[in-house]
């Protein structure tokens, strides 16, 4: 932001009214003098000559001056830059018609600057950078290794690290390469120049979530924040490891909450959308707000031709369940119905003599559908009473549900609709 330079540009409006007044006693001399040659004045007249030659011509050149004054007094640009304080602190009416729309005091960047300052300098100790090494098999060669970059979040004084999946894990593979897990994985610590081994404690794909861990004590964990309760607009802090720089801060506002955005591998997360800088190795790393709480896990960036500030986290209220299981079982344990569907439009569905749903087109082996007398060819058209069309809202409403919960699906089979109780069962 650019501040106001034009403070002086009114600084000399005092030394104009003063040459006004010199010239008026310099005038008066002149004319006192002329008349003493001209004849000698009498004492009934002398003061009306003093007052004509002398105190006449001071009184206007006072008055004047005091017109002129007064008039830059009635301005309050003028008036501010004279006195050097705002009109409004004179308790003067700021809502005038002319100028209500226009904010003529300038606005401190001292307090912005200190609360990023102050939120960095709380949150840089529990932000981490990770380096992890990827075997590679090619057409060319096996054995070969790759390397890459991201970050993570300290979310334990013992050495558990919140990251993303993609960081550790990737799947990234084409026609002349397949990439393998990592490896090896070393940790960077803010002002730390040792690297840290570290180990995979669990990875969640469907979440892009992963916990390591390594062996030290004693460090600084953040301090998480609520995510539900972030607004549009707020200030943020992205913090990470981008490009492999190390330890690095952008900040921006939230441009959006509960964004529906989708990865290059499918998955669908309902994420906090920011304009903070995200590029590169940011990944795991966090999003945070001005009280230096972690409100998100940066995840996504959307990149392009014509495309600038478009980042998205996970928020942080959604990673806790992850993050326990992950430390507590290696992995998530979520509920399981066992179909494979294909979502019918009302196009789809009338071409094919059906009704809008989901139809069954594979079932697993001894799971809870198969178990609860779901076949292939049926059409799933509610879940607990609520009608469904895609997988998603079957997922949404299944996933609320814990392991060995009951959930009624409402199936339409030759042209008759059947209400299953089926147990869900863990997600093998």
């Amino acid at each position: 932001m650019e501040e106001n330079n034009n403070q002086n540009d009114f600084s000399n409006n005092n030394t104009n009214d003063n040459s006004f007044k010199n010239v008026g006693a310099n005038y008066s001399t002149t004319y006192s003098s002329f008349e003493e040659k001209k004849q000698k004045p009498k004492k009934s007249r002398s003061g009306t000559g003093f007052g004509k030659t002398v105190l006449l011509p001071f009184a206007c050149g006072i008055l004047s001056a005091g017109v002129v004054v007064g008039t830059c007094f009635g301005i309050p640009e003028i008036k501010t830059n004279l006195l050097g304080y705002s009109a409004s602190a004179l308790g003067e009416n700021s809502n005038s018609s002319s100028n209500s729309s226009v904010n003529t005091e300038q606005i401190s960047l001292l307090d912005y600057s200190d609360t990023a300052v102050g939120v960095a300098q709380k949150v840089l100790p529990s932000i981490v950078g990770i380096n992890v090494t990827y075997s590679v098999n090619s057409i060319f060669y096996n054995g070969g290794t790759a390397s890459a970059q991201g970050s993570g979040v300290i979310i334990s004084d013992d050495g558990y690290i919140l990251t993303n999946n993609h960081v550790v894990n990737s799947s990234s593979s084409s026609s002349y390469y397949e990439l393998g897990k990592a490896s090896k994985i070393t940790v960077s610590l803010y002002n730390d120049d040792t690297e840290y081994e570290a180990e995979i404690v669990g990875t969640d794909e469907q979440t892009d979530l992963a916990v390591i861990k390594i062996d030290k004590d004693g460090l600084t964990a953040a301090e998480l924040g609520n995510s539900d309760s972030v607004q549009v607009g707020e200030f943020c802090m992205a913090i990470g490891n981008p490009l492999g720089l190390g330890t690095t801060v952008t900040d921006g506002i939230v441009s959006a909450v509960n964004r529906e955005v989708t990865d290059e591998d499918g998955n669908t997360y309902t994420a906090i959308q920011t304009n903070a800088a995200i590029n590169s190795g940011n990944s795991g790393g966090a999003l945070v707000n001005s009280q230096g709480q972690v409100i998100g896990i940066n995840t996504l960036k959307v990149s392009g031709e014509g495309v600038e500030g478009v980042g998205f986290a996970i928020p942080i209220n959604s990673t806790t369940d992850i993050t326990d299981q992950l430390i507590k079982y290696n992995k998530v344990k979520r509920p399981y119905l066992g179909i494979g569907g294909i979502e019918l439009d009302e196009e789809t569905a009338r071409a094919n003599n059906l009704t809008v749903g989901i139809y069954v087109k594979t079932l697993e082996d001894f799971s809870a559908a198969e178990k609860a007398g779901i076949r292939v060819g049926d059409v799933i058209i509610k879940a607990d009473g609520q009608d469904i069309e895609t997988m998603d809202e079957l997922n949404a409403i299944k996933n609320a549900k814990a392991i060995g919960d009951k959930m009624t699906l409402t199936i339409w089979r030759d042209g008759k609709t059947e209400d299953i109780e089926v147990t869900l069962q863990e997600q093998p």
